[in-house]
């Protein structure tokens, strides 16, 4: 057998199979697979030209320890390719949830230490306070503002970007089924509940859209003060999640 054919091989055989499988399936994490993270940076060209194909890219974070598929840019996309992965418009309460969190991320990681940021649920409450408190019934009750706050904690679990940080945690990968609840966390009372805020935040959030946070602060203040005015309950404006100028967000 001639060495490029058994090169050819190598590169079709099991370890690539199970690494383009799993990018489909989710994000991989190295935390989560040591053997599966190894084989993903050894056959990566391969990786990316298999995905290619099916108008996908793969994006490998080496320093945090993730990759994940997105579709290939329009001007790059054959058109002729459906697109695999859809783009899901997030509603104003989520993509708020989303900067704050990537905002504290970014605070943890500026201080150094553990890598690792974990929110207790009561914190998560009062990082949203002052801004669902913008609409007349979360301020008048402080409990359906904690109702409220957790339903968007459940979505943010669904889309991957929390993990419950107890015992009850997921493992890496695993995903809430539509309709089911996720687990809240460790055990113990409800306020003391932990998520961690995962890594890949800030592949969807990034530094710019960072730069601009105090602006759309003050703009999300402005959409959630609307609402005591008759205005929907999610912002108008839509565009995706680095966009400096759109009040929701979109996850591709």
């Amino acid at each position: 057998m001639s060495t490029s054919a058994s090169t050819t091989r190598s590169a079709r055989g099991p370890e690539l199979s199970v690494v383009v499988t799993s990018l489909l399936k989710g994000v991989v994490y190295r935390e989560a697979g040591e053997e599966t993270w190894r084989d993903l940076l050894a056959h990566e060209a391969q990786v990316r030209d298999t995905v290619a194909l099916l108008g996908l890219q793969v994006v490998v974070d080496e320093g945090d320890g993730y990759a994940y598929l997105r579709s290939q840019p329009e001007h790059e996309r054959d058109e002729r390719v459906p697109r695999l992965i859809p783009r899901r418009e997030l509603p104003f309460d989520v993509s708020l949830l989303l900067a704050l969190l990537r905002k504290r991320l970014a605070q943890s990681d500026s201080e150094g230490g553990d890598t690792r940021l974990v929110l207790t649920r009561a914190e998560i409450v009062d990082l949203l306070r002052v801004f669902l408190a913008q609409d007349a019934g979360a301020a008048a009750n402080e409990a359906r503002l904690v109702d409220r706050v957790d339903a968007l904690v459940r979505r943010v679990v669904e889309l991957g970007f929390l993990r419950p940080a107890g015992r009850d945690a997921l493992p890496d990968g695993a995903g809430s089924p539509e309709g089911e609840r996720a687990p809240s966390g460790d055990d113990g009372p409800a306020d003391a509940r932990r998520f961690e805020v995962r890594r890949i935040l800030k592949a969807f959030v990034d530094a710019q859209w960072l730069a601009d946070f105090d602006a759309r602060l003050a703009q999300y203040l402005d959409v959630a003060a609307g609402r005591e005015d008759g205005a929907p309950g999610t912002a108008a404006a839509s565009g995706t999640a680095t966009s400096a100028t759109a009040t929701r967000g979109t996850v591709a």
